[in-house]
């Protein structure tokens, strides 16, 4: 009788190579079929849809990229002209290379651009820095602070060897910026008590945060922006005058705290009754309640309307050019005003509309990575 050890018959036995899953069924081929192709009908459309899509496309290469005139001498525009009426027309980026400053930075002053330049980025490097859950501390309302009173003295100067620049020269991108980070640092908060307010046990403060809300959410944006410019002047007393910017920021804070005061409330009535019952049960003041039980388990569950929320905010903003604020859209506007440059605003929107995507792309991707991170407990 032959001995057979484990070890020999293990040795003999050759190590199995993994297998890998059948294409046709995972990944982006079994995608595919199961979307685009998984009918004869479908099938028609996909083909179609992307004859289309790749025609539009390569028009739209050769119009902004191969026959597009980048600059141009002295502001002589006739080549941009004469390429706009040719058969292979193309687009004239010189209209955004002459007048990006103007687009950027408004009337503030030519040689102190490097000012609302460097507010630009002091304003991203604080979303970053904000953006980053490892800096979530306190030291960092201390870094909002300084930031933003550094922002200050940048954009009115009149300290510090710099030069006063009164409010009515700001424009472009810093204008943006302040109202959009501005609106929702102070909204957001006020969203939160109102919301809290609203599932208030007195009757008083329900009441109040009802009328608030109701109030606020039934007129457009708009019009409150023209209650500030034009209307709370006239109830001002004879010799006080309060800055059109701040007017506008107040408008914009009140109606963004109406409608996250609304998503806010929406997650505080999705928590279950349980978790109220179980922060009670441990006999915690009402604010420790809130604040460490409460409030994390409902903003969890409406980042996305709320990320919706601040993104609609950040481009409403451009509703202040109503009021003779220059923001960068209006800046952008303005810009092709001139008449060596009339006829070429659709290359000025799209380089706005790039700028205004970059910032709203970022805003969608960094809330679906927080929500996936904050929710990976949840996967099992």
């Amino acid at each position: 009788m032959s001995e057979i050890s484990l070890g020999t018959s293990v040795a003999g036995v050759p190590e199995a190579a993994p297998r890998q899953p059948p294409a046709l069924t995972t990944g982006p081929i079994a995608w595919l079929r199961a979307n685009l192709f998984s009918s004869w009908l479908n099938t028609a459309l996909t083909l179609v849809l992307g004859y289309f899509i790749v025609r539009y496309a390569m028009g739209f290469v050769d119009w902004a990229f191969v026959n597009a005139i980048w600059s141009v001498e002295n502001n002589q525009t006739q080549a941009c002209r004469a390429l706009k009426a040719s058969p292979t027309p193309g687009a004239c980026w010189a209209v955004v290379t002459e007048k990006h400053r103007f687009i950027l930075f408004g009337t503030y002053p030519y040689e102190e651009h490097w000012r609302p330049a460097l507010v630009c980025v002091l304003f991203t490097a604080l979303y970053v820095v904000s953006a980053m859950r490892r800096f979530w501390r306190k030291e960092l309302a201390l870094v909002w602070i300084v930031t933003l009173v550094a922002i200050g003295v940048l954009m009115w100067g009149g300290v510090l060897g710099l030069s006063y620049v009164p409010q009515e020269r700001w424009g472009g991108l810093p204008i943006t910026l302040i109202l959009a980070t501005f609106g929702l640092a102070f909204a957001f908060p006020l969203s939160i008590l109102v919301a809290l307010g609203r599932r208030s046990s007195m009757p008083a403060i329900r009441v109040l945060c009802v009328a608030y809300v109701e109030l606020i959410r039934g007129v457009p944006l708009i019009s409150l922006l023209f209650m500030a410019s034009v209307m709370f002047p006239l109830f001002l007393p004879e010799g006080i005058n309060i800055d059109k910017l701040l007017r506008a920021q107040v408008a914009i804070i009140l109606f963004a705290g109406a409608y996250l005061a609304e998503v806010v409330r929406g997650g505080l009535q999705a928590l279950p009754k349980g978790q109220y019952e179980a922060a009670d049960a441990l006999g915690l003041p009402y604010w420790y309640k809130i604040g460490f039980i409460i409030l994390p388990q409902a903003l969890r569950l409406v980042i996305p309307p709320l990320v919706n929320t601040f993104i609609g905010f950040f481009k409403d903003t451009s509703l202040v050019l109503i009021i003779g604020i220059f923001d960068l859209l209006t800046a952008g506007k303005t810009a092709v005003v001139e008449p060596a440059w009339q006829g070429f605003g659709v290359e000025v929107y799209l380089a706005i509309s790039v700028i205004y995507f970059i910032y709203c792309f970022a805003m969608s991707r960094y809330s679906q990575n927080l929500e996936a991170e904050l929710n990976r407990h949840r996967v099992r």
